[in-house]
């Protein structure tokens, strides 16, 4: 494994940070973190020092123990691929008693992502996670919501208004909610999470894509279609983040989408991300995540002004 493409790195030493950044005031000890859905700490920490990350953005927490859709559940596509695993994990309660305690106990900064089926499944594990030591809480309202006909919340403003301002009323802790791209209008959807109490925002989430088996003439995953992720979305996921930070020039938002260098995390934070998230490269490259934060980290060394509005809470934009 190589940094900027030539030096060596060691994954495991502890990195003097010359670069912070701060999220809704949260401070972070670099401007990368990592998405939700691709991090797991038993299967991570073996492959580099999680606590080195600017934040672990863990897998999402449902109220109970979700076993995810049916397999298969992965199919690869040109530059990506389209996933359906249906946001398995083992509910709040173990979370609460394994791997957050595990994750503040190594020093990491946490976002604790929070899914839900319902309005009140999402309510159930804010209540829980309101005196937990997560830092964050990222609400992530692209699942299939019962409580709203099968359509994902974070597709309906009013909808996705009266959500968060409920969620808003549990918890004192900053609040990310994590935009859908499967939307017509991305900074009327960003507005309304703003105006009910969002103390940031990620984006963007997955876009909705699929892969014919054509031995079958048949959908090659179970759920039929799922979401698109890795570098094929970056330029699309950057135009999102450019539009959000025009229709809203001070909230804090986090970028992702096709993130696999410090170069790409770089293009995020000149359109006007406070911070970064790697996903889908850290699939094939399990030390992608910490490699884009150090190749980052010297990028921002020859842009010192842009590197002291990230410390200072600010953006370029």
């Amino acid at each position: 494994m190589t940094e900027n493409g030539n030096t060596p790195i060691n994954v495991y030493e502890k990195h003097e940070w010359k670069h912070k950044t701060v999220v809704a005031g949260v401070e972070w000890k670099n401007p990368v973190g990592t998405a939700s859905g691709t991090f797991q700490l038993a299967a991570c920490r073996w492959f580099y020092d999680v606590s080195q990350m600017g934040a672990i953005s863990t897998k999402g927490v449902s109220p109970v123990p979700w076993e995810g859709n049916p397999g298969p559940r992965t199919a690869e596509s040109p530059a990506g691929m389209v996933n359906a695993v249906g946001l398995q994990n083992p509910g709040v309660d173990h979370y609460l008693v394994d791997e957050l305690p595990k994750l503040k106990e190594l020093g990491a900064t946490v976002v604790t992502n929070v899914a839900g089926h319902s309005d009140d499944d999402y309510a159930q594990v804010v209540a829980k996670l309101a005196d937990s030591p997560a830092d964050m809480l990222e609400i992530n309202v692209s699942c299939p919501n019962v409580s709203h006909g099968g359509m994902s919340v974070g597709t309906d403003p009013v909808a996705l208004s009266r959500l968060i301002g409920h969620l808003r009323k549990l918890t004192s802790k900053p609040m990310i909610v994590k935009l859908s791209p499967n939307v017509t209008d991305i900074a009327l959807i960003a507005r309304a999470a703003a105006e009910a109490g969002a103390d940031a925002l990620s984006l963007i989430n997955t876009l909705v894509g699929m892969r014919i088996d054509i031995r079958t003439g048949e959908p090659i995953i179970s759920n039929r279609t799922g979401g698109v992720s890795g570098p094929a979305i970056f330029p699309i996921a950057l135009g999102f983040v450019w539009r959000v930070r025009q229709a809203l020039p001070d909230i804090p938002i986090i970028g992702i989408g096709g993130i696999d260098s410090g170069e790409k995390a770089l293009e995020f934070l000149y359109a006007g991300a406070n911070a970064v998230e790697v996903g889908a490269a850290a699939l094939y490259d399990p030390t992608a995540p910490i490699r884009v934060a150090r190749e980052l980290d010297d990028l921002l060394d020859s842009r010192p002004e842009l590197a002291a509005k990230l410390a200072a809470g600010e953006t370029w934009r």
